[in-house]
């Protein structure tokens, strides 16, 4: 790495990629790279340093990523083989990689505390992350999410000897890491246009447990199919809310605040209090402090770590909440696998019992809908009513006949409905919603703020 000047990155507006690039200015390099649209995020890139172009023409490359003996290029697995961009680099003898590959060479530089798992790696990695910066031994850490305490998805340390990565299954991408402490949350199927099958799926796992360093740890949820396969001289312990090596006992919730007991194979540690309060955190945080009690963080500064955490952006994160026991309430979360819309559906239910919870979901990727429409259906049943909207396609081309409808007919609730996103916004005056859950990990984001501006018409 010491060899490059320059990284070109095709795919820079990816919340992954962000995060290297970040890295990587930090590091006093030139970064630049293409994204097909301009977002938020990269405006936020560009006023930091990184040259981003929105068309992948050849000839908007900056002259200093020209040299491929001092420029590396790193893609994503969701730019398609014939980018005009990635084929010029290719062509002209260009070292190029995929991001998994960098943060390889990362986790090989560091002893990396990797958070593995179908859902819950963004909020574990992210209070990992959260909890070495509090403590003061800081962390290179590289996140599926932004985080709302620090308003990035990349924190920097340039004296810890710690990394905290965010291991993604897709494409394999975690076989390249080389773990010091691994934390797997679940390994439900899914990407199975990647794996096939479920079998294939567990492989995958199994296989990132062989990558943990012989002086290292894995932490995996209990209740798993997963059957490890760590070398010699690797520790294995099992968590979970209730239950494992690592887990929650004396849980209190009440006036909006969930407090615990934290036990682990050698201590109690109490009076743990959620930053933000849902039920699903209590696992969540009891994950990412057995990681870094493993990594010898205090007591001290896990409990004010924990306290203090404010969680990801898009993950169960509230756009609106009007005062009142009868106020609205908008919330948003990226769920986008059945088993984490069941899970942030009975958050909701846990938090405002009683009252009509409207699901409003956006389908993520053709073959996810098309593998799993009888599951998002069921999932979606346990709201008082769902409106979905049509499929966001990412990385993929139409598949005949999978559309939002193969999952609406099989929803149970008496009202269940389909529309454009035009049209359901133009609709919400009529829809009168209570508690408003907005569901995916497809640019359903980007109607927050028109959402809330109609739902607060309705309360004037």
């Amino acid at each position: 790495m010491k060899d490059y000047k320059s990284i070109y990155f095709v795919g820079a507006g990816g919340i992954g990629m962000a995060a290297l690039e970040r890295y990587f200015l930090a590091k006093g390099k030139k970064v630049a790279g293409y994204d097909r649209t301009p977002s938020e995020l990269t405006s936020a890139l560009q006023l930091e340093g990184v040259e981003i172009s929105f068309d992948e023409d050849p000839d908007l490359i900056p002259d200093y990523c020209r040299d491929k003996d001092t420029t590396l290029v790193v893609y994503t697995p969701a730019v398609p083989s014939d980018h005009r961009g990635l084929c010029y680099f290719r062509d002209n003898g260009f070292e190029v990689v995929k991001r998994a590959r960098v943060l390889g060479l990362v986790t090989l530089d560091s002893k990396a505390l990797c958070f593995a798992g179908t859902h819950g790696k963004t909020t574990t990695s992210s209070m990992a992350a959260h909890i070495m910066q509090v403590s003061g031994v800081g962390s290179n850490a590289f996140l599926g999410g932004v985080l709302r305490n620090y308003d990035s998805n990349f924190l920097l340390s340039l004296t810890s000897p710690f990394s905290v990565i965010e291991a993604d299954e897709f494409d394999r991408s975690f076989h390249q890491l080389t773990p010091y402490i691994a934390v797997i949350t679940s390994t439900d199927p899914d990407h199975l246009d990647i794996y096939g099958n479920k079998e294939n799926y567990l492989e995958s796992f199994a296989h990132f447990t062989e990558l943990i360093r012989p002086d290292g740890a894995l932490i995996v949820h209990t209740g798993l199919e997963l059957k490890p396969r760590v070398a010699k001289g690797v520790k294995i312990y099992t968590y979970a809310k209730e239950e494992g090596d690592f887990h929650a006992q004396n849980i209190r919730k009440g006036n909006g605040e969930i407090v615990f007991d934290f036990v682990t194979p050698w201590e109690t540690i109490e009076g743990i209090s959620l930053g933000v309060p849902v039920d699903i955190n209590i696992d969540n945080a009891v994950a990412a402090m057995a990681a870094c009690r493993l990594a010898q963080i205090p007591a001290d500064a896990m409990r004010e770590a924990i306290g203090t955490f404010m969680g990801a952006k898009r993950r169960f994160e509230f756009w609106l909440k009007e005062p009142g026991e009868h106020g609205k309430v908008v919330i948003d979360d990226y769920a986008h696998h059945p088993s984490e819309i069941a899970a942030s559906i009975k958050s909701v239910r846990d938090l405002y019992p009683g009252r009509k919870i409207s699901a409003v979901f956006q389908p993520h990727l053709y073959t996810r809908t098309r593998d799993f429409a009888d599951e998002f259906a069921q999932a979606l049943s346990h709201a008082d009513e769902v409106i979905l909207l049509p499929i966001y396609p990412a990385r993929e081309l139409p598949i005949e006949g999978v559309t939002s409808e193969i999952i609406l007919k099989n929803v149970k609730c008496a009202k269940k409905s389909i529309y454009s996103k035009e049209n359901f916004i133009n609709s919400i005056p009529l829809l009168n919603f209570d508690i408003l859950l907005t569901i995916g990990a497809g640019d359903i984001v980007n109607l927050l703020p028109q959402i809330c501006e109609q739902v607060k018409k309705q309360s004037r």
